[in-house]
């Protein structure tokens, strides 16, 4: 493992697939002659959305994720997949799209998970669902979030994620939005033990790839629910747990409580992924330390900070963690804004980048002024000119403080 500060751009080619799986193929887990037709339906469809939405080259410099095969060790093992790496990124609606992901992956992450996904409008085929499982081999392995209530729709989702080649499906049982919770899904399911069973056991025979489930402590703070939700998965198949150590009432707020996570770990012998107050790489290593947790997943603190999961990487192994060379800042707010204009269009992708170019700004001088001159950008070369703008400002700034002060004589 070493910085590969060499190497030029790996292009990347979204291949996402939003295929419908038809429930001939769902039952007998095989090809006949509907899946064909199915097959070759999805095909065509696949071709006109990469029309409509101009899917093009995504490309992210990768500086810190070099790797050799002799130096690749499995680290965390989820059913069949072997990682290399125990960083994984959280499902965060409206942020973790494809451009995010890859971001993030070359960075040094060691896997991605999607957005929170409708496994009923998945079901239905809506085609904006459907798009949030584009994907790219670069980003692999990724894993895929559904939610739902619904035993039977889970399945059926399920497979349709697994046939747009995931390498991962995910259950939520840790969102903690009203609306979700009102469906019955999300941390509902915690508090109806025979329901959650009832999901997992449906959704494990549904695929052949690995199965995970992303849960809180629960409602209440005694982490009886999580430990109970985590020997029913065991149990079920689930082929990993990420912990999310937080109450239904708590959302994101207040301090995760680190100790569900031991007695998770404690409890079951398939691999458990901690989650919550990981902000820096510090953190993460007291994380292990303190639960033995196998993973650990990085979710509010990767957004502007895509470093993070190398430098978790790095302080695991006892290597030195080094800050980011702030040159590294103004190259992915471009590549995330050019990346995210061929993804989504100019128009959405910079109403998008108005609010989003300010996290890789923090911590720099002027931070403040830079975001409030990209609130107002309407087209790409108007980001990559305010990105610029602000890198001379900033460079200028440099150059001063390094400037020793003449004696006054």
């Amino acid at each position: 493992m070493g910085l590969n500060t060499k190497a030029a751009p790996a292009p990347v080619f979204v291949y996402g697939i939003p295929r419908r799986v038809c429930k001939a193929r769902i039952k007998n887990r095989g090809m006949n002659f509907k899946c064909l037709i199915c097959y070759f339906f999805s095909s065509f469809y696949l071709r006109v959305l990469r029309g409509l939405h101009g899917f093009e080259k995504l490309v992210f410099m990768d500086f810190y994720h070099e790797e050799h095969e002799e130096d690749k060790i499995s680290l965390m093992k989820i059913g069949s997949l072997a990682l290399s790496d125990p960083t994984v990124l959280a499902p965060l609606a409206g942020i973790t799209n494809l451009p995010f992901r890859l971001m993030v992956k070359a960075a040094g992450c060691g896997l991605v998970y999607s957005e929170m996904i409708s496994a009923n409008g998945l079901v239905r085929g809506s085609r904006k669902t459907l798009r949030y499982l584009d994907s790219a081999p670069e980003e692999s392995p990724l894993a895929v979030q559904i939610f739902g209530a619904d035993p039977a729709v889970l399945a059926e989702a399920a497979a349709i994620v697994q046939s747009s080649g995931a390498s991962i499906v995910d259950i939520n049982f840790g969102c903690a939005v009203r609306k979700v919770i009102r469906t019955g899904a999300g941390v509902a399911l915690m508090q109806d033990p025979e329901r959650a069973a009832a999901v997992i056991r449906a959704v494990r025979k549904a695929l052949s790839v690995p199965l995970t489930i992303k849960i809180r402590t629960g409602w209440d703070s005694s982490g009886t629910q999580a430990l109970a939700v985590a020997r029913v998965a065991q149990d079920g198949g689930v082929d990993a747990i990420a912990v999310h150590p937080r109450t239904a009432a708590q959302g994101f707020r207040g301090r995760a409580d680190w100790s569900v996570i031991s007695r998770i770990k404690a409890l079951v012998s398939i691999p458990v992924i901690g989650n919550g107050d990981i902000t820096t790489a510090q953190d993460a290593r007291s994380m292990v330390e303190q639960t033995g947790c196998d993973g650990v997943m990085v979710g509010r603190a990767a957004i502007g900070n895509p470093w993070i999961f190398s430098q978790i990487r790095f302080c695991l192994e006892g290597r030195p963690v080094s800050a980011v060379d702030p040159e590294r800042r103004f190259e992915i707010m471009g590549e995330y804004l050019r990346a995210s204009v061929r993804y989504i269009g100019e128009a959405p992708a910079c109403r998008m980048m108005r609010s989003r170019l300010g996290w890789f700004a923090k911590g720099l001088p002027h931070a403040g002024r830079f975001r409030e001159s990209v609130k107002r950008i309407r087209t790409e070369a108007e980001g990559i000119e305010k990105i610029a703008d602000y890198r001379r400002i900033v460079y200028l700034q440099t150059e001063d403080e390094a400037t020793p002060t003449p004696p006054v004589t």
